[in-house]
């Protein structure tokens, strides 16, 4: 633990607070950098720092990331959960890929530009498809929003550190976006849903994202919900 350092994108999201509560919990990580647009009023942890981006741009992102990283030693790891969450419909698709493809794959560039980050972990989501039409709906779970998923995957890989690590969870419970009452009735069908789309809570995409990061896999690999519920028995033996 001691001269390692997690690097956060995402963290004022649903998931990221989760992401963030998990990496301080685990103990396995000396620093913890989180890149941020705005304050986010951390107070859980001395290890937590806030890095601002106020323009949060592609290239104001990568050189923040860049700059930050510098000053570090010992061994990094960035973590990535950074996407439009339940606006998507609303958005223009050259909007939604400013954000979740542009600036992931920014961070991305940033991490292995510093030449101290060989992993990254990357949350997309099930059904992610670089090939899927772009027409119609940008709504979770349509066509269009899966291409931006599987561009946002495609590009990390591309630009980003030796290995990338991509989490594809479907349903999401925690969420703030969710409905409550959808949140209690979805584990209830998990019976009768194809394992790779049954419904995952926060915490447990959080503590996944975690598992992978402190056992990194020799390369790129990617992760539905069996393969992260493995990764969480894994490490609670």
């Amino acid at each position: 633990m001691a001269s390692r350092t997690a690097v956060i994108l995402g963290a004022s999201g649903s998931v990221g607070q989760a992401l963030l509560a998990e990496v301080v919990r685990s103990g396995g990580f000396a620093r913890i950098l989180v890149m941020t647009r705005r304050p986010l009023d951390l107070q859980m942890s001395a290890q937590v720092e806030e890095r601002l981006v106020p323009s949060m741009e592609p290239e104001k992102l990568f050189q923040a990331v860049v700059d930050a990283l510098r000053e570090l030693a010992g061994e990094v790891i960035g973590f990535s959960v950074l996407g439009v969450g339940a606006g998507t419909a609303k958005l223009s698709l050259e909007a939604h890929r400013a954000v979740d493809v542009e600036l992931n794959a920014a961070f991305a560039r940033g991490l292995k530009a510093s030449g101290k980050v060989q992993h990254l972990a990357l949350m997309s989501a099930a059904g992610a498809d670089i090939n899927a039409r772009t027409t119609g709906s940008g709504a979770a779970g349509m066509s269009r929003y899966s291409r931006v998923k599987g561009e946002a995957e495609a590009a990390v890989t591309r630009d980003g550190p030796a290995a990338v690590s991509i989490f594809r969870p479907a349903m999401i419970i925690g969420s703030r976006h969710r409905p409550w009452l959808l949140s209690v009735v979805l584990p209830f069908f998990s019976a009768v849903t194809p394992a790779k789309f049954r419904s995952i809570r926060t915490t447990e995409i959080a503590d996944a994202m975690v598992a992978a990061a402190l056992h990194p896999p020799p390369q790129s690999a990617i992760y539905h919900y069996p393969q992260m519920m493995a990764l969480r028995r894994k490490t609670s033996r």
